[in-house]
């Protein structure tokens, strides 16, 4: 198992904090570094910015949003990050959700695993250099009965194959994931409870006639360091909120659901309610602890090595750390404590 780390949203005002941190994962040897976009910063900027300022770690979208720009530009941004970063950029995608697709992109959210479907067969088409033609039910290339022609990309990406992963969190997306992607960027992922999500991809690798080696499961995880676990959890309490109450709407929400399917229907019930209502910290307190410690690492080395340990024999082959950032000094030591626990775990790859 290798480590990367999640530097989430850009723009939050610790920018500074969150380069710094991308260049310590850098020097202690991660395999890659994560940003992600919503209806703020976008990712490709952000991850040209910290690929000008590392050496070897990859660089990662998660995710780049697929309502927000289409498969041909995709494929244009993941060819000149690879060529800009000399060859360690990972393209992962995602259909966002519905609120942020129709109301900030204004693309209808239907048929998100068809559209995602034909969208990664596009990118793929577009990077290997043909002419890019495509028929299908949602994207054809060139228009019909227009001045269009086929055209293929001008950048020469510096591999030959740029890795795609897809945020996937309900089962029939997870089957998607394991058949056409590459890897599998997970949240809320639990060792006690991803046996059905790891099925879910399996079952998708069999389709394609595939198996699980070379598929790269990654999950983000949660990373708080101290020496009472309790404790510990609580600054995890207003980032799983967010997404368990208010990432969605009262009827869709796909981490609910996935806290549902982990066991606390109540409870998510409960958080919804609550954050919709906004009574954030009534929906803060309303996480269970089972929760918050099943999807995260907090605590001191040894149980976060423990952690590592579970982690790895679920099937995950990358854990991306996301320090719950006080200050730049903090978030430093918890990377330094993950590649510890890592070699103490002795799981590393």
């Amino acid at each position: 198992m290798k480590l990367g780390l999640n530097l989430g949203y850009w723009g939050a005002g610790n920018d500074a904090a969150n380069l710094e941190l991308a260049k310590e994962a850098d020097r202690l040897g991660f395999s890659v570094v994560w940003a992600a976009e919503a209806y703020g910063s976008d990712a490709p900027t952000v991850l040209a910015w910290v690929a000008a300022q590392t050496e070897r770690i990859d660089v990662g979208s998660a995710i780049f949003q697929i309502p927000a720009r289409t498969p041909a530009m995709a494929a244009m941004t993941g060819a000149t990050l690879d060529t800009l970063s000399g060859g360690r950029f990972r393209m992962g995608l995602g259909v966002s959700g519905p609120q942020v697709s129709e109301g900030w992109h204004g693309v209808r959210f239907d048929k998100p695993l068809a559209r995602t479907r034909e969208y990664v067969e596009i990118v793929k088409k577009a990077l290997t250099r043909e002419k890019l033609r495509y028929e299908g039910e949602h994207y054809t290339l060139p228009l019909p009965d227009g001045p269009g022609k086929a055209l293929q990309l001008t950048v020469h990406p510096v591999r030959e194959k740029i890795p795609i992963y897809l945020a996937a969190v309900g089962p029939k997306n997870l089957e998607l994931t394991g058949e056409i992607a590459d890897g599998w960027l997970a949240v809320f992922f639990s060792p006690e409870h991803s046996a059905d999500s790891i099925a879910s991809v399996k079952a998708g690798r069999e389709k394609a006639g595939l198996t699980m080696d070379g598929f790269d499961v990654v999950p983000t995880a949660p990373l708080i360091v101290g020496d009472d676990w309790k404790a510990c959890a609580d600054p995890v309490r207003a980032y799983a909120a967010l997404y368990v109450g208010g990432m969605g709407s009262r009827k869709q929400n796909f981490y609910n659901n996935l806290m549902v399917r982990m066991g606390f229907p109540d409870q998510a019930e409960e958080i919804q309610e609550k954050y919709l209502a906004r009574d954030y910290a009534g929906a803060m307190a309303a996480i269970p602890l089972e929760f918050l410690d099943s999807t995260s690492l907090l605590g001191p080395k040894e149980r976060i090595a423990d952690k590592m340990k579970a982690l790895a024999a679920a099937g995950v082959t990358t854990l991306s750390v996301s320090p719950m950032l006080q200050d730049l000094e903090q978030g430093i030591a918890g990377l330094r404590t993950a590649a510890e626990a890592l070699d103490l775990a002795g799981v590393g790859s």
